[in-house]
């Protein structure tokens, strides 16, 4: 079996675990994938992430042209972003309902939407940015993304659902559900006055185990 065939079936298998918990509805969200070649496997465009057919995941250059598969998702801008600032192995978009719902808060801070609530939200995510509304597919979100210079591994788009990109599928994967684990504990105890992360015991997580 090739790479590209094993990242298919990898891509399509883990697309269907997280459609399966309700982590992503109908036919939203989208993953991609690096290849040894510098290559990438996308999930195409209006495809549901529980029904995907792993022979028709777009495999696109390195200059983002079509080499097989469908049309990739309309966000492959976001996409490249993280590829290009990051050296990422792996990008996750999703609409997770508790980071949407996170999103649309009062008095969230952008340069910090995620308070520090667990060590591994910390380890796995750093400070998550807050991103104002664009239109999905709108250019101006890669734009937004490669002006944070490679800082974050994690943004969340405000009306519209968290992004993560990992050194792989796994790492992106794991970070991401970390992050709506995050959200969910943060408006369930949203008013409550939760005990955080001290400034102290976050500094000694991120010296530890950058994100």
């Amino acid at each position: 079996m090739t790479e590209i065939t094993r990242m298919r079936d990898r891509i399509a298998l883990i697309a269907r675990s997280l459609f399966d918990r309700g982590l992503t509805p109908g036919s939203s969200g989208n993953i991609s994938a690096r290849l040894s070649d510098g290559t990438l496997l996308v999930t195409p465009t209006g495809s549901s992430m529980g029904f995907l057919d792993p022979a028709r995941i777009s495999h696109m250059g390195a200059d983002m042209t079509l080499i097989s598969g469908d049309a990739p998702t309309k966000e492959m801008p976001l996409h490249s972003a993280f590829y290009d600032t990051r050296g990422a192995g792996a990008v996750v978009h999703l609409h997770s309902t508790h980071a949407v719902a996170h999103s649309l808060l009062p008095d969230i801070d952008p340069d910090d939407a995620l308070p520090p609530l667990t060590a591994y939200s910390v380890m796995r995510l750093g400070k998550v940015k807050l991103l104002p509304f664009m239109l999905p597919g709108d250019p101006e979100i890669g734009t937004a993304i490669r002006g944070l210079a490679g800082q974050r591994s994690a943004v969340l788009l405000a009306h519209h659902g968290p992004v993560v990109a990992g050194a792989d599928l796994e790492a992106a994967v794991y970070a991401m559900e970390e992050l709506e684990e995050t959200a969910k504990l943060a408006i369930l105890t949203r008013g409550l006055n939760p005990n955080v992360l001290s400034a102290a015991q976050v500094a000694a997580l991120l010296k530890r185990f950058p994100s």
